[in-house]
């Protein structure tokens, strides 16, 4: 006979016991990670997480729970979980004790969540280095929305801590609901397989559009977007905001807990249930419970078995805990029900409410614990998640309200002003116009803490309940406009919808029409959003003509997007030609329209001067569109100035977007001046940032880098995916990107009918920038596949672009492209006279490249391997591989072999390896890389270790003198 298991031994749960153990024994030797637990209601992943806790010896464990009725408060969870660790707080960097301070209300900063995430991953650090630390989350689905960016953040960079987290999950679905053996099943969106899930990307941030906008940037739908006159962040309308809402808990790995096989449900039945069953009524209740603990614990108490139903198990076990409430005594149950409004479990809450409400505590605390339900200690804890929402419901709407009432009553308004808010909220019966404007003072302090979405929620809820209907109107406006901000975009429709017959004037019409145009563009599937920006841009031309203009715009970043081929670029000027008000000075919308109309010569004299500005450079205010404009002027040093700036913005704000814009910017200029190295370093950098505000990388400089590096293979890998993204999210802007990164691998592979091909899929929409730069791949693709017409089409085009430019840059390549035509010498010497003066080192070297295969051609040996040896030097040394080839092919056919090129630090690095390596070699601590890459200093040792060992050496000092790690970004 198998013997009976002990109190608190699990059953049937071996294969989940050993995961978490295997995931604390890592952490104990200093190898953090994280595991989610998903399963429905009842099904142990608590237990699961108890047995974490008691059996972790030498673990500090702390732990947290979400709350469903607390969601809409920020960082409430997080705070929960580090209430503990905050006695290591004073050990804190000044700047990461008034970050933390600031996220739970204690300050009146607004940092963002980001930051946030790397101030509470030093105080995680601090607390594990006495003994390593357990963090337990439970109910974690109903997480706030901030809570669960920070928790994501640090489960994801604690891999080289003693650090691990452990969280608990009841999916939306039924994919975690039907298999008993516990084994993972795929998860997430586009999940991986496996035990690993992993996540989407969201909405938009406050600077409007997240899109690739075109090969310079992520767009930002500027000004005209947010509030009349626009300001805040460079290049928004307001405060920059979140880049959009991660995968949350998604992109972690996680594990199924199933329902327990029959013999275990068995052997569990029998263990714990204290009532005499007969075969029949057990055979019900194993078959009713279908191996979930929680209902064969709880069915028996219930009557044996639940009648045949087809709700489900946990909707069947929050069924039997409310039959625990029949026979209660009216208080005890008033009791419950203002425990289970509580989402703190503060007994100094509960017990002054109770007084309030004439209860007697011990009277009504004994009954109300005789129930099993709840157990009043130094918290207030229910016996299950499902336990507090039985005895929730089970309330009638007036006891609710009362308990709410009661509890804000008690809540001290200056020390938590946010949760008596909301108590209050949900205490009213109908419009209430004191509560709207206190909920209204709680979103503005929410998203001072970084709370964009219980912003939305507070704001949400004061529209509710407003009584005066302009208020309404304005408040449900502001609403929606935080709901887009936090991401939350099918909120922001239904929203949005509440005041469109309301009586709205010309203004709120107009902001109504930009809200949409934000949606629609974030819907990748709703092509509107530039429509309904010309839309507010004509409404407001006459209350407004500034923002009217800034509205075109708008439209006209909206349309970069999406791409020339689908023809909105020209439906945004032709209406900003004939309805767009006058502007005081012609600005970059008169320079563009002028560009569609009248060509480069006449438009490039109002480039020149919408990008200097009036007061200002255009980039502080537009600098994605100004990107755009200075590379369709061929003009690399007023790139350089741009990237500079945004560089520099962004380290000083710590703006995520402003900061991942200028990275973007950093990459590609290092990739046109020929420092791939500091490329890939830019790339990791961005990427990080990307990965800590949980949207995707940009994608856009990475194919630059990819396509002049010349690995095939990677390369059109890279490429496929890209099309494969744009194509979903309708991104016509990176197809062309795409076309004429491949037209540059064709031509340096000498693969030169697919060259022409992308090049002239890339010229065909005359997208901005692009066009121009694919105008020389064409040029040099038709000469070799003897396509002369279509050269000497493409010739012109060029001429007539760089001519009017004027720079040392476009006259170079064009004179080196018009070699290739017509055959003529002193082209080929031009363009190499010009591009000495260019930054651009990877066209100077294909000059060169280009003067060297004509004189070969010619017979004149020896000037020809001047001309490559200086190509082949400039290229290899930049890793340039595939065009260093071709200068290799042509020395050799000369009789001069090339020098091979030693492996460089490129090649034995990740990316992320060598931006650690360049900072490093610069004197930069563990500390100071840390904090550009949201990691650890311990996790940056770690690197550092990996770093010493491919390049065979041992020590920092031996960085700063390696090849291949230049100056630090």
């Amino acid at each position: 006979m198998k013997a009976s298991p002990s109190p608190g031994q699990l059953i049937g749960r071996q294969a989940e016991m050993a995961r978490i153990d295997e995931l604390t024994g890592a952490a104990r030797e200093g190898l953090g990670g994280a595991l989610v637990l998903r399963g429905e209601a009842g099904i142990g992943k608590s237990a699961l997480l108890d047995h974490a806790g008691r059996t972790a010896a030498g673990f500090h464990a702390v732990r947290a729970s979400g709350a469903e009725y607390e969601r809409e408060l920020p960082f409430a969870a997080l705070h929960q979980l580090c209430v503990p660790m905050l006695r290591h707080l004073p050990e804190l960097p000044a700047q990461h004790r008034e970050i933390l301070r600031n996220a739970f209300g204690l300050a009146t900063s607004a940092p963002d969540v980001f930051r946030i995430g790397v101030a509470t991953l030093e105080l995680l650090s601090r607390t594990a280095r006495d003994r390593p630390l357990l963090c337990l989350m439970d109910d974690a689905q109903w997480l706030d929305t901030a809570s669960s960016k920070v928790l994501t953040f640090l489960a994801r960079r604690i891999s080289c801590e003693p650090v691990a987290m452990l969280f608990a999950v009841r999916p939306h679905g039924t994919e975690a609901e039907s298999r008993p053996d516990g084994s993972a099943v795929p998860g997430g969106r586009g999940g991986r397989g496996g035990e690993e899930g992993s996540g989407g990307q969201g909405g938009p941030g406050d600077v409007g559009v997240q899109g690739e906008a075109g090969v310079q940037g992520e767009v930002g739908v500027q000004g005209g977007s947010g509030e009349p006159g626009g300001g805040g962040e460079p290049g928004g309308g307001g405060e920059p905001g979140e880049l959009g809402e991660p995968g949350g808990l998604d992109v972690l790995p996680w594990l199924v807990v199933g329902g327990l096989s029959d013999t275990d449900a068995r052997t569990l039945l029998a263990a714990r249930s204290h009532v005499t069953l007969d075969d029949q009524v057990r055979r019900r209740i194993l078959a009713e419970a279908r191996g979930n603990p929680l209902a064969l614990l709880e069915l028996p108490t219930s009557g044996g078995f639940a009648p045949p139903d087809t709700l489900s198990v946990p909707t069947r076990v929050e069924r039997g805990f409310r039959a625990r409430l029949a026979g209660l005594p009216d208080g005890a149950r008033l009791l419950l029900t203002v425990a289970s409004a509580d989402p703190t479990g503060d007994p100094g809450l509960l017990w002054p409410a109770a007084r309030l409400l004439g209860l007697d505590p011990t009277t009504v605390g004994e009954a109300a614990a005789a129930t099993g339900l709840v157990e009043f200690s130094t918290r207030v804890r229910f016996c299950h998640p499902l336990a507090r929402s039985a005895v929730y419901r089970a309330a009638e709407a007036e006891r609710r309200r009362t308990a709410h009432r009661v509890l804000a009553e008690v809540t001290d308004p200056a020390a938590d002003p946010d949760r008596r808010a909301w108590h209050r909220a949900q205490a009213g019966a109908g419009p209430d116009e004191d509560v709207a404007t206190e909920l209204e003072r709680s979103a503005a302090r929410a998203r001072s803490r970084g709370g964009v979405a219980a912003a939305a929620a507070f704001l949400e809820r004061a529209a509710a309940l407003s009584v005066d209907t302009a208020k309404r109107t304005e408040r449900t406006l502001t609403a929606v406009r935080a709901k887009l901000d936090a991401g939350i975009t099918d909120t922001a429709v239904d929203l949005l919808t509440t005041v469109e017959n309301a009586s709205l004037d010309e203004l709120q019409h107009a902001r109504v029409d930009l809200l949409r145009g934000r949606i629609a563009f974030v819907r990748h599937n709703d092509g509107n959003g530039p429509a309904f920006m010309l839309r507010a841009a004509q409404r407001l031309a006459g209350p407004d003509p500034q923002w009217s203009r800034d509205c075109f715009l708008d439209a006209l970043e909206m349309s970069l997007v999406v791409g020339r081929a689908t023809g909105v670029m020209d439906m945004v000027l032709a209406a900003a030609r004939s309805t767009a008000p006058p502007s005081r000075s012609p600005d970059v919308l008169d320079a563009l329209i002028r560009l569609g109309t009248d060509g480069h010569r006449a438009a490039v004299p109002l480039i020149r001067g919408a990008l200097e500005g009036d007061g200002a450079p255009m980039w502080t205010r537009r600098p994605a569109l100004a990107v755009v404009l200075a590379a369709e002027l061929w003009d690399p040093h007023t790139h350089a100035a741009i990237t500079e700036w945004l560089m520099r913005t962004g380290r000083e704000s710590g703006s995520p977007l402003v900061l991942r814009l200028g990275l973007a910017q950093l990459t590609s200029w290092a990739v046109l001046s020929g420092d791939l190295g500091q490329a890939m370093a830019a790339i990791a950098e961005e990427e990080a940032i990307a990965d800590a505000v949980g949207g995707p990388p940009v994608t856009y400089h990475r194919l630059q880098l990819a396509a002049l590096r010349g690995r095939r293979q990677e390369a059109l890998h890279l490429f496929e995916s890209a099309t494969g993204a744009a194509a979903v999210s309708g991104a016509g802007q990176l197809i062309a990107n795409t076309h004429w990164a491949a037209a540059v691998l064709h031509n340096g592979l000498g693969e030169y009918p697919a060259a022409l091909a992308a090049a002239r899929q890339a010229v065909a929409n005359g997208d901005l920038f692009l066009a121009g730069f694919s105008l020389p791949e064409l040029v040099e693709a038709a000469v070799a596949c003897g396509e002369h017409e279509a050269a000497v089409r493409a010739l012109e085009s060029l001429t007539e672009r760089t001519e009017a430019s004027g720079t040392s840059s476009g006259l170079g390549i064009a004179a080196y492209a018009r070699g290739l035509v017509t055959g003529v010498e002193d082209h080929y010497r031009e363009a190499v006279e010009h591009l000495e003066k260019s930054p651009m080192v990877p066209y100077r070297a294909r000059a060169h490249l280009l003067y060297g295969q004509w004189l070969r051609r010619e017979g004149r040996r020896r000037d020809c391997r001047r001309q490559l040896r200086t190509a082949h030097e400039l290229l290899s040394a930049a890793g340039i591989e595939a065009f260093a080839r071709r200068a290799a092919d042509e020395l050799r056919a000369t009789g001069e072999k090339a020098p091979g090129r030693s492996g460089s630090a490129c090649d034995r690095l990740t990316a992320q390896e060598l931006y650690i390596a360049r900072l490093v070699a610069t004197g930069a601590t563990s500390k100071e890389v840390a904090s550009r890459l949201f990691l650890s200093p311990r996790t940056i040792d770690a690197h550092l270790r990996n770093i010493f060992r491919k390049l065979g050496i041992t020590s920092r000092r031996q960085l700063r003198d390696h090849p291949g790690l230049g100056p630090g970004l």
